[in-house]
């Protein structure tokens, strides 16, 4: 195939696949009863959150959402329950202890004995925003699930239970006081858990529980559409983020875990809003849940337990799988059977170097790329808001390097590359190991045949709709997300490309003067602003106004007050840096805590004011701790050497009771905060320095009021 041939089939495969990653056309509320449909759950979304506001954990907005959902639970006529409890949560990789009050809604949707259907959302938001995508999008599918079950009168071999779960965003909380919980945690057959990352995508298949070879072909036999990889499961493990159904998979039941992840700009901020929120996105997670929810009803829960699966979705038409014991084998096969070809053919060892120097290189070069547009806007992501231009300069690049490297390569030296990366990541990384080894059968197959571009082609199409499909992930700043799958896809393609000399320059150029353009394009907009939070601070006797470590802070800030030019250590804590402004005299009286010693043994009564939306407990390296107890909640400590938060985000946390037991009994001096959502005033002309092209997120704007306390 000629080059032109080649360039033009990547650029339609990448548009093709960015199509189908949008999802399905959404149905409206004419659709038939027994369909889910988007525009019915968007109307309901629309009830629940009333006038849009952030509904943390014990809030007074919170605890609205609780009564609207249970109105329209009521008005769907399945009972519902509550579960209340003032739960902790901590997992070892998270150093963080977290706790707060929170209350689940469980609705009884078909009833019965024995094991039921679980379907799963989280009903609270982040302080910086009302969550209608995480996870107003959730509740409103599992709802409109519900009512598509209702009117369709299915038969049931099993109840069906939907877990309407509280502090999510809090540490899992509601989850976990679900499983904590002996009755209910005996009802669990199958979760289903939906989730979201975002406004847009669609809503992928991202994590299942252990043995997950039938659940996947039970998705695999009953999703209208796929959306789905091993690789997501592989890449979850190591990522520093949880939903409500890590709880449910640490105690071995079985789930499914649903979320889509596009356009991440508006996650845990204001701009996360009906407005904003895709109806595609919650139309693919809608028909998968509820096409899930039906056979699982039917459905032999024990028989569901099996070996692991290796497999990817083509487009989201088909989803070839395997048993996972089965990728070392037919990956040594496709090896044994690609390294006898290249034995015959006895190429030179120069060209068993360029493969792997095009990899290398693809990936320099990108970093190299957003380093360049990064280092003239002055912005360290400059392709937020605004990828395109960044994008195509990273496509140009990676396609200059294949032509250079088309230049001294062959046919066997890349396949026999491809053929070892599909040994070693089944044995390393089992569900990455798809995207290699399906590759590697077909040329096993197909090259004594000389039919080098069927195989080429279909690596090409799975890795370049990795490339479309990981992007959104992190965005361009983290750049091996787009050129490691990009270079992956070219990467058999070229022994077959030619080099021409007049074409790489051009292309070399191309991606040159789309780096430089990058670089004037505005790093934010009204829709994708600055992520930027402020806190006001009292600590040692001052006060402070602080502004997160961004780079730059924006001149309108800086004008607003007198900030440091560097972000400074806050409350002495090295591990948190932030820009910091005077703020005149403290204003607010510190919170305190009784402490009361007996021996190892140490008792803190916690007393913040009334107005404390939560307490924050710094414990340093040096308390040399083993245990901890909230509240009658223990927790063990495996590294007494380890700094330790211990963080209660609710109002009722203002008296909370802590007991700490050291490995020997020591003196030691921890930080005490109590934390305020808002900013108190004076705090106006930072909001406003703010503006349209800055947001809060995450926790938002807040006030902490810190001391420390000694402990003898």
């Amino acid at each position: 195939m000629r080059n032109w041939v080649w360039a033009v089939l990547s650029v339609a495969i990448w548009l093709l696949a960015a199509h189908v990653s949008e999802g399905p056309q959404p149905r409206g509320l004419d659709a038939p009863a027994a369909q889910f449909s988007a525009a019915r759950a968007n109307a309901l979304l629309a009830r629940l959150q009333g006038v849009a506001r952030p509904h943390p954990a014990g809030s007074a907005e919170n605890a609205a959402i609780h009564n609207r959902l249970l109105t329209e639970l009521a008005a769907l006529a399945v009972p519902a329950q509550t579960l209340s409890t003032r739960q902790c949560f901590s997992e070892p990789r998270w150093g963080v202890i977290e706790c707060a009050d929170v209350t689940d809604v469980i609705a009884i949707v078909v009833p019965g004995a024995g094991k039921a259907v679980i379907l799963m959302a989280h009903m609270d938001s982040v302080p910086a925003g009302p969550g209608a995508g995480d996870d107003g999008s959730g509740v409103v599918t599992v709802l409109e699930t519900i009512r598509a079950l209702k009117a369709e009168k299915v038969p049931s071999r099993h109840p069906v239970i939907a877990l309407f779960t509280d502090g999510e965003e809090a540490g899992l909380l509601g989850a976990k006081a679900f499983v904590d919980d002996p009755h209910w945690r005996e009802r669990v057959g199958v979760a289903i858990n939906v989730e979201a990352r975002g406004s847009k995508g669609q809503s992928l298949l991202f994590q299942t529980s252990p043995g997950d070879a039938r659940l996947v072909d039970l998705y695999a036999r009953h999703a209208p559409r796929y959306a789905t990889s091993s690789l997501y499961n592989e890449i979850y493990k190591v990522l520093p983020n949880d939903t409500d159904l890590t709880p449910f998979l640490q105690v071995g039941l079985t789930g499914y875990n649903f979320a889509f992840v596009g356009d991440v700009a508006h996650y845990h901020t204001a701009l996360d809003t009906i407005a904003n929120l895709d109806p595609r996105s919650v139309q693919s997670g809608g028909d998968a849940v509820l096409a899930l929810t039906r056979n699982l009803m039917d459905q032999n829960f024990a028989a569901l337990k099996s070996g692991d699966a290796i497999y990817l979705d083509v487009m989201g038409v088909w989803l070839p799988r395997l048993p996972a014991s089965w990728a070392v084998s037919l990956s040594l096969l496709a090896l044994a059977v690609i390294a006898f070809l290249t034995w015959r053919q006895r190429p030179e060892w120069r060209n068993f170097l360029v493969p792997p120097l095009f990899l290398i290189g693809a990936v320099a070069l990108g970093f190299g790329l957003q380093a360049l547009a990064a280092l003239i806007s002055g912005h360290a992501d400059p392709a937020y808001a605004q990828p395109l231009v960044l994008r195509l300069s990273l496509v140009f690049g990676v396609w200059c390097l294949a032509l250079v490297a088309a230049r001294r390569v062959t046919v066997t030296a890349c396949w026999l590359w491809f053929a070892l990366f599909a040994a070693a990541t089944a044995t390393l990384i089992p569900g990455l190991s798809p995207y290699f080894l399906f590759p590697a059968l077909i040329a096993a197959l197909a090259l004594p045949f000389g039919a080098a571009w069927l195989p080429a082609l279909a690596s090409l199409l799975i890795w370049l709709q990795l490339t479309a499909e990981a992007e959104p992930l992190m965005g361009l700043a983290v750049t091996p997300l787009f050129m490691l799958p990009a270079a992956m896809g070219l990467f058999t393609a070229l022994p077959l490309l030619k080099w021409r000399r007049s074409q790489a320059l051009l292309a070399g150029s191309l991606s040159l003067l789309l780096a430089l353009g990058a670089a004037f394009v505005p790093a934010y907009d009204a829709q994708h602003p600055q992520r930027l939070n402020f806190r006001y601070a009292e600590s040692d006797g001052r006060a402070l106004w602080l502004a997160d470590p961004v780079r730059p802070l924006p001149a309108a800030v800086r004008q607003a007050m007198a900030f440091s030019e560097k972000p400074e250590p806050v409350g002495g804590d090295s591990n948190r840096k932030a820009y910091v402004a005077p703020a005149g005299a403290p204003r607010f009286a510190s919170p305190s805590a009784s402490v009361t010693r007996n021996g190892r043994d140490i008792i803190l009564k916690l007393a913040g004011s009334p107005a404390a939306d939560g307490m924050v407990l710094t414990l340093p390296s040096g308390a040399a701790l083993a245990g901890v107890a909230v509240e009658g909640k223990n927790f063990s400590v495996s590294d007494s050497k380890r700094r330790l938060l211990i963080s209660c985000f609710s109002p009722g946390c203002r008296d909370t009771t802590i007991s700490l037991r050291q490995v020997e009994a020591k003196p030691f001096t921890l930080l005490l905060a109590e934390l305020r959502y808002g900013l108190p005033p004076g705090g106006e002309k930072l909001l406003q320095a703010r503006g349209s092209l800055g947001v809060a997120s995450q926790f938002g704007d807040g006030t902490e009021l810190m001391t420390r306390i000694k402990i003898d």
